[in-house]
């Protein structure tokens, strides 16, 4: 009886798939070989350009992983946990590479890893985290540095076509491409300062994207990745990077300096609390440092009298340029160099003067 079941059932398989083949004629072949491969012509211009500028470029890249020691909450024992990863580029043969300051702050450890996949501890020189900038230093055999190309992002041009190579995700040497979408926009660095004259671009920048270069298509250096501008945390194709000709001005003295030495004018100024009460447009002087430029210029502090206040010079504006508050006033004086001479407009009372002063470092 089983045996008579079990014949019924192979009967009805073969059945069916005399049937499926009735039906569906052709669908399995014994003899398939895979397809031949098409010929295709050379790659087109636009390609090789790409190519080349990651050929030339990704070298210069580094991958940069920041580590931080936590306390055990129960016992006295410390460990090494993974903070963050981020991008950088080497900037010279001395084994300086240059990344963003938000990459690298609050990391008891920093290491760099090259192109090669060799891992080197870094050293902090300094930082400038007025422009989310960090300069390292790794020592590795010099044949393995290959300093990036310096390019120029005054003359660039809304629609140039531009490179973005970094890490994103932790994906190391990961190029996109993308174009300058809108030039001289404003970010706001972790200090809450204003970084002016960002470059905005829709090359696809990811976390772990910071700090990596933006190149043009002859592969230089036109700014330095920083952020995005992202509800969901990913690119979503509005991306920003601090310029090159800033990146060039800062880099060395934080190379010299260890910092950015900030033009000042060795004042004092009211908070704009104050100012509000007071109903003044413009930046109080409250005090004046002696020995200073404003000393030796002669600017007026506040000073304090029974029953109120005799209010000092009132800047108005420098180089004809207004400054409402502090903010303002110093973006402005940031355009310009410790040893330059620049011409305040004051308030002095009923009085508007122009006086010129020389800028000294901060």
């Amino acid at each position: 009886m089983r045996s008579n079941a079990v014949l019924l059932l192979i009967i009805a398989v073969a059945s069916l798939y005399v049937l499926y083949q009735t039906l569906h004629p052709g669908l399995l072949n014994p003899r398939a070989e895979p397809r031949a491969v098409m010929a295709r012509g050379d790659l087109a211009d636009d390609e090789h350009n790409t190519i080349d500028v990651f050929r030339s470029s990704s070298p210069s890249v580094v991958y940069i992983t920041t580590i931080a020691v936590q306390r055990a909450p129960f016992s006295l024992n410390s460990f090494e946990i993974p903070k963050g990863t981020g991008s950088g580029f080497i900037w010279d043969k001395h084994g300086r590479v240059v990344t963003n300051y938000h990459v690298i702050a609050k990391a008891n450890r920093i290491e760099v890893t090259l192109a090669d996949h060799s891992t080197w501890k870094a050293v902090l020189v300094g930082v400038a985290p007025d422009r989310d900038l960090a300069v390292l230093q790794i020592s590795p055999p010099v044949n393995k540095l290959q300093p990036i190309p310096i390019g120029d992002s005054d003359n660039l041009l809304v629609g140039q076509k531009v490179f973005a190579i970094g890490n994103p995700f932790g994906l190391d040497q990961t190029l996109t491409t993308g174009i300058v979408s809108a030039l001289g926009r404003q970010i706001t660095a972790v200090t809450g300062r204003t970084i002016h004259g960002v470059i905005q671009t829709d090359a696809a920048i990811n976390p772990g994207n910071s700090g990596g270069p933006l190149l043009d298509s002859a592969g230089r250096l036109i700014g330095v990745n920083t952020a995005i501008y992202s509800p969901s945390g990913a690119s979503s194709g509005i991306g920003f990077a601090v310029p090159v000709a800033e990146v060039n001005r800062v880099v060395p003295q934080v190379i010299r300096h260890g910092k950015v030495y900030r033009p000042g004018l060795g004042i004092s100024l009211a908070n704009q609390r104050l100012c509000d009460e007071l109903h003044i447009k413009g930046v109080l002087v409250l005090a004046v440092t002696s020995g200073s430029s404003a000393e030796k210029a002669g600017l007026r502090p506040t000073s304090q009298v029974r029953g109120g206040l005799i209010l000092g010079d009132i800047i108005l504006a420098i180089n004809g340029t207004s400054v409402d508050n502090y903010n303002m006033l110093r973006d402005e004086l940031e355009r310009h160099r410790v040893g330059e001479s620049v011409t305040l407009t004051l308030r002095r009372g009923d009085r508007q003067l122009d006086i010129p002063i020389t800028l000294e470092a901060l």
